[in-house]
């Protein structure tokens, strides 16, 4: 994928060769740029890959510092994408589609607790809270909580510890 990626023009891309990213792996991008776009196959691997990343990131963003997430149709990866689409309409995929670190955190977290109701909305928040804990940007830290209590009603700048409510 990087291979051809960089043939067809888009010589910035890179891979871990077949391993979880880490967060060793992003200090070290995070050397040379402030914008990291994962790009993952649409399918149930690619998505599990990406909550990986995801996990990986959190501790690693400072503020100032930028994730996202490009998820291809299912069956394609970044050679066949380049190589169907093009060059420009591959750059255009990536500037368009690809979500925010914050939106695909908590879309993927209001799936798995089911947050259309008070108790999955009580659960997303009880997923949430710690993760975003583990970013060191305060601000960003902040606007999370602030992004969590609106779609939660769940007041996440005071502090949360899990089973306290016993």
């Amino acid at each position: 994928d990087v291979v051809a990626l960089a043939q067809a023009g888009i010589p910035e891309a890179v891979a871990t060769l077949g391993t979880a990213t880490t967060q060793d792996h992003l200090k070290l991008l995070y050397r040379a740029t402030s914008r990291v776009v994962f790009c993952f196959d649409g399918d149930r691997a690619g998505r599990q890959a990406a909550w990986r990343a995801l996990n990986a990131a959190l501790p690693v963003l400072e503020d100032g510092r930028h994730v996202r997430f490009l998820f291809l149709p299912d069956g394609q990866d970044p050679d066949s994408m380049i190589r169907e689409e093009g060059t420009d309409a591959f750059r255009r995929r990536l500037s368009r589609d690809a979500q925010p670190l914050t939106d695909y955190l908590f879309r993927h977290l209001a799936e798995e607790a089911g947050a259309d109701s008070l108790e999955g909305k009580a659960h997303m928040a009880a997923l949430a809270l710690p993760l975003i804990e583990q970013v060191p940007g305060s601000l960003l830290r902040r606007l999370l909580r602030q992004s969590l209590q609106q779609q939660t009603g769940v007041d996440g700048v005071t502090t949360f510890t899990p089973g306290a409510c016993r």
